[in-house]
C-alpha cells in the first residue's frame, strides 16, 4: 500500500505524504459512514491524528475535521505515556513507523492533550490493561 510506504520512510516529503493520505482516509470514512445510523461509531485517531501535523496547523486541522467527523457528547481519549506506548510498539511490531520513536511520541502526545480541551474529551489513563480501561469508560458513561 502506497500510504504505508510513506509511514516507514523519513523526511519532510514522507511526512507530508503521510498527512495527505491521512486526510484522504478521513474524507473517505466520513463519506462512507456518516450517513448511516449506528449505535456507536469509533473513529480511531481521526480527530487526534491532526496532532501529527506541524504546529499550529494541527489545531486548525482539528477544528476543520471536527466539523466533518460524527461526534458524540461522550468522547474518550485513551492516554498512554510515550514510554508505555513505545514499549507496546516494540513488543507488537517488527518495524516502526516514522512517528514511533520516543521523541515523536512525546511531541504528538503533548499536541493531542492540548486538543482534548478544544473538544471536551474525557481523558482516560490507558496504561493499565483493557479491562481497566473498559471499567473506566463504563463508569464515566454511567456518571454522565
Amino acid at each position: 500500500m502506497l500510504a504505508g510506504r510513506f509511514l516507514y520512510s523519513s523526511g519532510k516529503g514522507a511526512h507530508f505524504a503521510s498527512a495527505f493520505f491521512y486526510m484522504l482516509d478521513v474524507f473517505r470514512s466520513v463519506f462512507v459512514y456518516s450517513w448511516q445510523k449506528y449505535d456507536f461509531i469509533i473513529f480511531v485517531r481521526y480527530l487526534m491524528g491532526a496532532a501529527y501535523l506541524p504546529s499550529p496547523l494541527h489545531k486548525y486541522a482539528y477544528r476543520f475535521f471536527a466539523v466533518l467527523v460524527p461526534r458524540s457528547k461522550d468522547m474518550f481519549f485513551l492516554d498512554v505515556k510515550p514510554e508505555v506506548a513505545f514499549g507496546r510498539i516494540v513488543l507488537n511490531r517488527d518495524r516502526r513507523e516514522m512517528f514511533e520513536d520516543i521523541d515523536s511520541l512525546r511531541k504528538v502526545r503533548e499536541k493531542v492533550l492540548s486538543l482534548t480541551s478544544i473538544g471536551d474529551w474525557i481523558v482516560i489513563d490507558a496504561a493499565g490493561g483493557p479491562g481497566e480501561v473498559q471499567r473506566e469508560i463504563r463508569s464515566r458513561l454511567k456518571s454522565v
